[in-house]
């Protein structure tokens, strides 16, 4: 798995690298600019064979200072190159201001002013690039105006009349005025209802947890990460909780937990020669009533596929015949009630228990939950079983560091409404409450693993550990948006908590698969097709 950075971390470790004196500010800067110019020539080919015209916003600070190093080495390639500051020259950070004087030999920079972006530059045909390099990842208040100034590059249709398309939008970093730790729009309260804010974004040494949160990936457009060098230099501590001023070389610790981008199974799948079906644990699905018992067979069948030795549905004796005729590898008991799961859970070979989908949020079941939360086993708990939680503080009392929360925003808000209100509320400063912040509170405060799902799914353990499970850019898969796939998630956590996964691990291995399932079947995916591309993805990963 990658890391993901927050702004302060990425800062951390520039000046890490800086004061080991490995590189100077300078020379990162030089290294951020050509990483720009590079991936926009990897991106559109066409454009390294051509000198067309560009326009470079610069803004106060760093972010600015890279913007400048763009300007020049375009117009070293033959293009004609206009340049706009936004702020006072001689306000200006030391590294950006050399930059500054460098282009300043080269060409004219123009002042910006706020009304300048009503309406421009769609006036003039002859752009084919703009460099948004305005407020970086540093940002820390409100600046929509470029936001707007994107929403009319992206719809000028005087554009798309006089050149046959519209002129590319390149942010540096991330577009200006989006929060790079949470994705969201500092002060803005509206929604995102167009397509990209950058047709591409240029991210330094990895992403950044912003790009792939909330508006981040539609306001990114495609991203490309780029290095500048920090691969090599001294770098502070990074960490779930690292100690206080304590890292290597006298580099002050990176500020914040690590976050993770989750890009291939974290756990073994394979199976071998001399294992048999109790090598791989025993799942215990628990279902609802008549016509209530499908969600608990998508989950079975999850659990199943997923490699859990054996499945058994739990299900009430007035379901019992509606289950038997729609199952066959998994087996069937009688645990309706908490007595009868009490006598099937005597069996000390089950090890994991899915309880939600389909059960109903009665009284009875409400004591169902209480036994599978009190039988010592690992417990995915999704659907019904959380708003159960959410209603009586006593089943949440029980949860335990064995147990998986598979919350949708609905269910979280319902679990944690103060946390919930905190991540809805539009930030009005940086860096905002982030997806990651929430489910790391919702973590420690329930004791165990939550997975919170969404295209931006966060799982985080209670001791601060969290990864991001992407279905954005080249992983988009808006299929999972059918009924009953949540359902499978949740089986597919169980079948590997069966198999002897950690909790954490089994919720970002069965999110990833999860995603490529959906990526493998394409269009036309309905939650039946999920656990049957198990045995494809598990092939491809293989090979």
């Amino acid at each position: 798995m990658t890391e993901l950075l927050t702004a302060a971390q990425m800062r951390a470790i520039e000046q890490a690298a800086i004061a080991s004196g490995e590189v100077t500010g300078l020379e990162l800067m030089e290294r951020a600019g050509r990483g720009v110019v590079e991936a926009v020539f990897e991106e559109w080919p066409e454009m390294a064979k051509t000198s067309d015209r560009a326009i470079v916003l610069c803004g106060p600070g760093n972010n600015g200072g890279d913007g400048f190093v763009v300007a020049r080495l375009l117009k070293e390639s033959g293009w004609e190159v206009e340049v706009f500051l936004y702020g006072d020259p001689d306000n200006l950070p030391p590294d950006a201001r050399v930059n500054y004087d460098r282009w300043g030999e080269m060409g004219e920079v123009n002042g910006l002013e706020d009304d300048l972006f009503d309406g421009w530059p769609c006036e003039d045909s002859g752009i084919s690039l703009v460099f948004d390099s305005l407020f970086g990842t540093g940002l820390t208040r409100p600046f929509l105006d470029f936001r707007h100034l994107s929403m009319a590059l992206n719809t000028c249709s005087s554009f798309a009349k006089t050149r046959g398309a519209l002129p590319k939008v390149v942010a540096i970093d991330v577009p200006s005025g989006l929060c790079a730790d949470s994705g969201k729009w500092l002060g803005d309260d509206q929604p995102l209802d167009f397509a990209n804010t950058a047709n591409l974004t240029v991210s330094f040494h990895t992403r950044k947890t912003g790009q792939l949160l909330a508006d981040g990936p539609a306001s990114c457009g495609r991203t490309i990460v780029k290095s500048i060098g920090l691969e090599g230099c001294p770098r502070p501590r990074v960490g779930v909780k690292p100690p206080p001023g304590g890292a290597v070389g006298g580099c002050p610790a990176v500020p914040g937990g690590l976050v993770t981008l989750i890009e291939h199974p974290a756990g073994w799948l394979e199976k071998y020669g001399a294992d048999h079906k109790y090598s791989h644990g025993h799942a215990l699905v628990l279902s609802g009533g008549p016509g209530k018992t499908g969600a608990a067979r998508l989950a079975a069948r999850g659990a199943l596929r997923i490699g859990a030795g054996l499945v058994t549905l739990g299900v009430p004796g007035s379901a019992q015949m509606e289950v038997a005729s729609q199952i066959t590898a998994v087996m069937l008991k009688r645990a309706g009630e908490p007595e009868e799961l009490a006598k099937v859970l005597e069996d000390g070979r089950i090890n994991a228990l899915c309880l939600g989908p389909g059960l109903g949020t009665s009284d009875e079941r409400a004591s169902l939950a209480e036994t599978a939360l009190t039988s010592g086993r690992a417990v995915v708990l999704d659907a019904d079983a959380l708003t159960l939680i959410a209603r009586a503080r006593a089943l949440f009392a029980l949860l335990h560091e064995n147990c998986v929360l598979t919350p949708h925003a609905g269910e979280f808000a319902r679990l944690f409404p103060d946390i919930a209100e905190k991540l809805v509320a539009t930030p009005t400063k940086g860096p905002a409450y982030s997806k990651v912040d929430a489910t790391r509170e919702a973590a420690e405060r329930a004791g165990c693993t939550v997975l919170f799902k969404g295209p931006d799914t966060v799982i985080a353990a209670p001791d601060g550990r969290a990864s991001i499970n992407s279905a954005h850019y080249d992983r988009a898969a808006p299929w999972l948006a059918t009924a009953g796939s949540g359902d499978v998630l949740a089986g597919f956590i169980t079948g590997l908590l069966a198999r002897g996964f950690a909790t954490q691990t089994a919720a970002e291995t069965a999110a990833w698969l999860h995603v490529e399932c959906a990526l493998a079947f394409g269009p036309g995916l309905i939650a039946e097709d999920l656990p049957e591309m198990l045995p494809r993805v598990f092939t491809e990963l293989r090979v």
